[in-house]
């Protein structure tokens, strides 16, 4: 069983071949083959390595599954002074199933 450790948006992720992860939308690239570079740590049954802070023979690729818009609103109020202000934005992120760990 392979895992890694991935790094996109700022975050990181935990991931193994067949897992489906939620991550921010990335601009600029094909949903069909993703490919993540910004690999933190690496394991199977054989091999171990840890990345000084990233993994240079390593990539991930992916494949995206669906689109979410994730919808978020900020009300603010206050009482006896007639105060109300509605703000609201949506986050787009993508729902992506990992295919391959490749060692290059």
């Amino acid at each position: 069983m392979k895992i890694a450790i991935i790094e996109t948006g700022g975050k990181q992720y935990l991931v193994e071949e067949g897992k489906k992860i939620e991550i921010e939308k990335i601009k600029n690239i094909d949903p069909q083959k993703i490919i993540f570079d910004k690999v933190l740590l690496y394991a199977d049954d054989n091999n171990f390595a840890v990345g000084q802070p990233y993994l240079e023979n390593i990539e991930v690729t992916a494949k995206l599954l669906k689109e979410k818009k994730n919808k978020t609103v900020i009300l603010k109020y206050k009482p006896k002074t007639r105060y109300r202000k509605k703000k609201g934005y949506k986050k787009f992120t993508w729902i992506v199933t990992i295919n391959q760990i490749n060692l290059k």
